[in-house]
C-alpha cells in the first residue's frame, strides 16, 4: 500500500512516526504517576487548566485548584510554570491527570520533614480545638497536645485559635498524614 500524496510505502511513513515518538518521549523523560513534574500553563476554560508537561498529550487540572478563594480570579495565566501532581497518566478523553493542590502537598510535607531533621521550627496558625489539644495549619493539619501549649497548664486553649505561633515538630510520620507539635 502506498501513501497518496507522497507514494511512499505506508510502512515507511508508520516506522518514522514511531522513531520520532520514541524520541520525543525519550527527550520529555518518563512521567511517572505519583511524580511532581514542572509544567507550562497553554489554556484555561471555564473548568480546566490545561498543562503542557511534556509528555505525549497535555494535562489538565481542575480550575478550582488555582482559584484562592470563592468567585476570585484564578490566581495562573497563559505561559505561566507549575509544578503539578502526576496523578493518571491518561484518563478516558486521552489527557493526562494532575493536581496542584497534591503537588503542593507534598511539597509541603518535604519541607516540614526537612525541618524536623534539621531541628527547625515551623510557623502555624492555631485553627481549632479538637479533644486533648489543639488543631494548627502548618500547610497541613497537625496536632498540638493541650500538654505541649505552654511550661504550665493553659486553663482556656481557646483563646489562642486564630494565633500565629512558631513550632517544633517532635513527631512526623507521612504514611499516616501525623504530626504532633510542641
Amino acid at each position: 500500500m502506498e501513501n497518496q500524496t507522497t507514494g511512499t510505502p505506508v510502512e515507511a511513513d508508520v516506522e518514522d512516526f514511531a522513531a520520532m515518538f520514541a524520541a520525543s518521549e525519550a527527550q520529555a523523560g518518563p512521567v511517572e504517576e505519583g511524580k511532581v513534574v514542572s509544567g507550562t500553563v497553554i489554556q484555561l476554560n471555564k473548568d480546566y487548566v490545561v498543562i503542557d508537561i511534556g509528555y505525549k498529550s497535555e494535562g489538565q487540572v481542575p480550575l478550582h485548584e488555582f482559584v484562592p478563594a470563592p468567585g476570585a480570579e484564578p490566581a495562573v495565566k497563559v505561559g505561566d510554570k507549575v509544578e503539578v501532581l502526576v496523578e493518571s497518566r491518561e484518563n478516558d478523553t486521552g489527557m493526562v491527570v494532575l493536581s496542584k493542590e497534591k503537588a503542593d502537598k507534598m511539597r509541603i510535607w518535604d519541607e516540614i520533614s526537612a525541618a524536623c531533621e534539621r531541628d527547625e521550627l515551623v510557623e502555624g496558625v492555631i485553627v481549632g480545638r479538637v479533644k486533648g489539644g489543639l488543631s494548627v495549619d502548618i500547610g497541613v493539619k497537625a496536632f498540638l497536645p493541650g500538654s505541649q501549649v505552654d511550661i504550665r497548664p493553659v486553663r482556656n486553649l481557646d483563646k489562642l485559635i486564630g494565633e500565629k505561633f512558631k513550632f517544633k515538630v517532635i513527631k512526623f510520620n507521612k504514611k499516616r498524614g501525623n504530626i504532633v507539635l510542641s
